[in-house]
């Protein structure tokens, strides 16, 4: 069976949530083993309510 082209994993992109157990430190560790340079793009907190 062919699945999508052939290939299971798509080229060069990746996609996670992060939960109780990651972090920025933990995203920032994952771009620096891939190659990339890391860059905050957002300065406020996403989930906080108040």
């Amino acid at each position: 069976k062919k699945l999508w082209g052939g290939e299971f994993w798509s080229d060069g992109y990746f996609a996670s949530t992060v939960g109780k157990h990651g972090d920025e430190a933990m995203i920032g560790k994952y771009v620096k083993d891939q190659g990339g340079e890391y860059k905050k793009l957002h300065n406020d907190h996403q989930l906080a309510l108040f």
